[in-house]
């Protein structure tokens, strides 16, 4: 058994995790993967690493066994602190954007970013800042600065759209006009808007 291999276990069981619930958490159909890993049957890839840390709620260099060395050799970067935070899929109407019903999975991304949940980017209006299929991490707030680019709920979908704000008039911007051009909220129309939060971070090709 590889010191990896002993430190998933060892960090499972000390979540009081069962090896269903690993699976879960990394997106396997069955926890036979698990299993394997654990008892080094398989080697995990060094991509996997970072979600197995996320998963486990601790750092890719704990799982290592790295947790005590410095030494980062030339042209490589410390691997960041990573957290768990849920996919959002469609999302339902009504019901508040992080519910159970509207997650996908659970994915690691830099606890650095702050991020509260992650949205799966869909069309080209954001290109080339956002580009489909993008993961944009998004941080919970209800105001955003002027020009930000900010998750806003439109009914039961979401959008990505640079915010601008004058007067009693909102107006959500692409980076592709030709795609999707300016969307103008005034008056009653305001009420059909809701700020979810502020982009903080994005994955892109994922």
């Amino acid at each position: 058994m590889s010191e990896l291999s002993r430190r998933i276990l060892q960090r499972r069981l000390e979540l009081g995790l069962s090896q269903e619930e690993l699976a879960q958490r990394m997106g396997y159909r069955s926890k036979s993967s698990i299993t394997k890993l654990e008892k080094g049957v398989n080697d995990i890839p060094q991509s996997k690493v970072e979600e197995f840390a996320a998963a486990l709620e601790t750092t890719p260099a704990w799982l290592m066994g790295l947790e005590n060395t410095t030494f980062v050799p030339p042209g490589f970067e410390p691997l960041p602190e990573m957290v768990r935070v849920p996919l959002v899929g469609s999302i339902a109407c009504g019901t508040p954007i992080t519910a159970e019903q509207n997650i996908e999975c659970y994915i690691g991304v830099p606890a650095a970013w702050h991020a509260d949940f992650a949205l799966t980017c869909h069309g080209s209006s954001m290109a080339p800042t956002i580009c489909d299929g993008d993961i944009v991490c998004i941080r919970c707030q209800p105001e955003v600065e002027q020009g930000e680019i900010a998750a806003v709920r439109i009914g039961d979908e979401a959008t990505l759209k640079h915010f601008h704000r004058q007067g009693d008039t909102v107006m959500l911007l692409a980076d592709n006009a030709a795609v999707c051009p300016p969307m103008i909220y005034a008056g009653p129309q305001l009420n059909e808007i809701q700020i979810e939060g502020r982009a903080v971070g994005f994955c892109r090709g994922l």
